[in-house]
């Protein structure tokens, strides 16, 4: 395994030809020169390689594939949406509970708990779908999470509200991090940022649709309305896992190079070699498999076993620089929507706005902000990767290539913050505007994270992509938990400019925190490339 020392002592040139887990041939250059290193016979290598089993997600039909994404999509969907739904119903609280005297910040606890059992609950979803497979995952997830709504519409206490509240964040949990593990599985490299994207603007969507119609619903239908459109939502999510969301989880075999080197050679049978990538058979491999059915995609996968192992695998990838940076971005933009969703309904139902049961069209802004950062992310993330390999003579695809694109929209969402803050500190009759532009800055900068951010963690560690989010789902529901159990007192004592400016410090920090990944990102895979090993 290389050490640090030796990865930051290679010159440029070393670096640029050196392909350590993560760098793969994107474009094969036909009878072109160094200079000349794009043109029309060039060819696009798809990545992963697949093997020839049918059942090998990466050779599945489209329809097949475009099913598990929007499952996935309209999980994270659900997942976000009952979180945030409630959020501007709140004020309703002693009327649903009149012997129920609690305070708003105790009442704003029915959603920190719930963000932060939404990440935390990855610590046994996650090693599970290694072990058993993503397919039973998400299906006992998903069940759960129906199950959970229901307990919450019929909940007669604040104390078993907020129970209710808890296990259901823990059933909305694995939407964060086996849904989008299922994107990497059966999705090429260059497929998958548009892809992210499409389940992204779901992810993100969720609470701000949640937010715009939970208190409509409320105020108009009742409380428990919430709760009983949540549970038909959540049910039909767990159909579609049930029968359009087969097991994803396919063992090829892994070859992980010496010195982090990685040759690409091919044999006279067709067959491709590709160290750090796979052992692919062909057509005029003698392996005969099976169709591969409707029926045989209900099944199960046996179990490899290793169950101390997936269990501490999440913690082992803090080693892995990207991890870090990606951890910091999603738990403080993520941390914001939610204080923002949390905050922004009760300063626009005060005076000077007096929004009332409307209050819920504070998300509107951020619902703005989240389709411009899907088609933004959506249009660039995978073809500057492929821009950037045609341009290069080796054709080599780096994951840092994609992380130019988060830059702007980063620094766009640390404006946000500063924004909300100081238009929530100083309301006047139109000042709700800026509240608005405000939190769809911040919305318009969440989108990038698990489109390129995510992307990231899977073209670079590959297998280990899941144990990665969740450490940087534990990470998010910590920071937003924090932030929003604090925030209620905090703005009622000091305003809310004080707050979100330190929100937008944070932000900032973390966001500077993608320029040496962009610039070294490289280096630093080689010195862990040995992390990577079976």
């Amino acid at each position: 395994m290389a050490s640090w020392k030796h990865a930051f002592s290679l010159s440029k040139a070393e670096v640029k030809e050196a392909k350590p887990p993560g760098t793969v041939v994107l474009i094969e250059h036909h009878g072109k020169t160094d200079t000349e290193a794009s043109g029309d016979t060039d060819t696009r290598v798809r990545h992963p390689i697949p093997s020839a089993d049918p059942a090998d997600p990466l050779n599945w039909a489209p329809w097949r594939k475009h099913a598990v994404l929007a499952v996935a999509a309209l999980y994270a969907f659900i997942s976000n949406f009952t979180a945030a739904c409630i959020a501007p119903a709140l004020e309703l609280f002693p009327v649903v509970y009149p012997n129920e005297h609690r305070t708003f910040a105790e009442v704003s606890r029915l959603i920190a708990v719930h963000v932060l059992f939404q990440g935390a609950g990855n610590i046994l979803w996650v090693p599970l779908s290694n072990i058993l497979g993503r397919r039973p995952v998400l299906l006992a997830a998903t069940l759960m999470l129906t199950l959970c709504t229901l307990w919450c519409a019929v909940a007669p206490t604040y104390d078993s509200l907020l129970a209710a509240r808890l296990f259901q964040g823990l059933g909305n949990a694995a939407a964060e991090t086996v849904s989008p593990a299922l994107i990497g599985d059966v999705y090429f490299m260059d497929e998958r940022g548009r892809a992210m994207a499409v389940y992204t603007i779901f992810l993100v969507a969720g609470s701000l649709v949640g937010g715009l119609a939970g208190g409509k619903i409320a105020f108009t239908l009742g409380w428990t309305y919430i709760f009983w459109i949540s549970l038909a939502l959540s049910a039909l999510t767990f159909l579609g896992t049930l029968f359009f969301n087969p097991e994803t989880l396919y063992q090829r075999e892994y070859i992980f190079p010496r010195d982090h080197e990685v040759d690409q050679k091919g044999t006279k049978d067709g067959r491709a070699h590709v160290e750090g990538t796979v052992l692919a058979p062909t057509e005029t491999s003698p392996t005969t498999y099976p169709p591969y059915t409707f029926v045989r995609s209900l099944g199960f996968i046996k179990p490899p076993g290793g169950w101390v192992h997936q269990f501490l695998q999440p913690w082992r990838t803090l080693k892995l620089p990207g991890t870090w940076v990606v951890m910091f971005h999603y738990a403080g933009l993520v941390g914001g929507i939610v204080t923002i969703s949390t905050i922004g309904p009760q300063i626009v139902a005060m005076p000077p706005y007096l929004w009332g049961a409307n209050a819920g069209l504070i998300n509107i802004g951020a619902l703005v902000g989240n389709l411009l950062g899907a088609i933004y992310t959506y249009v660039l993330s995978d073809s500057r990767l492929a821009k950037q390999a045609k341009h290069e003579s080796h054709g080599f695809a780096e994951p840092e290539s994609r992380l130019p694109t988060m830059l702007p929209a980063l620094f766009i969402a640390t404006a946000g913050f500063f924004i909300f803050g100081f238009c929530a500190q100083n309301p006047g009759p139109a000042v709700w505007v800026g509240l608005q532009f405000g939190y769809g800055m911040v919305a318009f900068g969440l989108m990038q994270v698990p489109s390129i951010g995510f992307n990231y963690l899977i073209d670079s560690y590959s297998y280990l992509a899941a144990d990665c989010f969740v450490m940087v789902t534990i990470l998010r529901a910590i920071i937003a938990f924090a932030w929003t159990f604090f925030v209620a007192e905090w703005v009622a004592a000091r305003g809310a400019a004080e707050p979100f400016g330190i929100f937008g410090m944070l932000m900032a920090i973390f966001s500077l925190l993608t320029i040496p990944l962009w610039l070294y990102g490289k280096r630093m895979r080689i010195a862990t490339a040995g992390l990577l090993e079976h």
